[in-house]
């Protein structure tokens, strides 16, 4: 099997924020309690809906309960021991470094609380325009001042990341942690130029001028 490399021509790499750069079981255990059920029950439910293909917020109707009205902040120790690091190494490398996910008001200024440092973070509550839809992906690219194709987005669900990007003419590269990146079904067309277990193996890439 080949070494895995960079896409060429890269200019930009803007990552999600869920099951990317942040552990989202803390904020989800706090939700299901906030709603009346215990974490194991609503991560189980979350689970089933992904695994149908069916939205996860699906999960609240299935288990009768009515989801919190607000969404538990992103605290530092939330972030994936990789996150910061990967970021770090994409910026010293002089690339455009973004992180835009679909997330709460409040959520970019969570993130860099929390030790980001970015040339940009945006969220789908600022933009008004939310995954998967073109529009989104649109405004990466221009929040990146370059073309759609030198940007790689990296994320950790086919439909909201990988194909949606690559519907726009990105770069994808799939991080495989996270419950959709293990349960999701997987489409025959769904591809992405990275796959990855770790952000690490990205910034080593980056640091290596894009061969392991």
């Amino acid at each position: 099997m080949p070494a895995p490399t960079l896409p060429p021509d890269l200019h930009a790499v803007v990552f999600d924020v869920g099951e990317t750069l942040v552990d989202e079981s803390r904020a989800w255990a706090d939700l299901a309690r906030a709603a009346g059920t215990t974490p194991f029950t609503l991560m189980a439910a979350i689970g089933a809906t992904i695994s149908q293909g069916r939205d996860h917020r699906d999960a609240w109707r299935l288990l009768g309960r009515t989801p919190p009205a607000s969404a538990p902040d992103i605290r530092a120790d939330d972030l994936y021991d990789d996150a910061l690091g990967c970021l770090a190494a994409v910026r010293d490398a002089g690339l455009v470094v973004g992180v835009a996910g679909n997330q709460p008001a409040g959520a970019e200024e969570a993130l860099r609380s929390a030790g980001v440092h970015v040339d940009f973070v945006a969220t789908s509550a600022t933009w008004g325009v939310a995954k998967p839809s073109a529009a989104f992906f649109e405004r990466v690219a221009a929040a990146c001042h370059v073309p759609a194709h030198q940007v790689l987005y990296v994320g950790d669900r086919l439909d909201n990341d990988v194909r949606a990007a690559r519907a726009v003419g990105m770069r994808t590269a799939w991080l495989r942690r996270g419950p959709w990146a293990h349960v999701q079904p997987r489409r025959a067309e769904d591809h992405a130029d990275l796959e990855l277990t770790s952000l690490d193996l990205l910034a080593r890439l980056v640091r290596d001028g894009g061969r392991r």
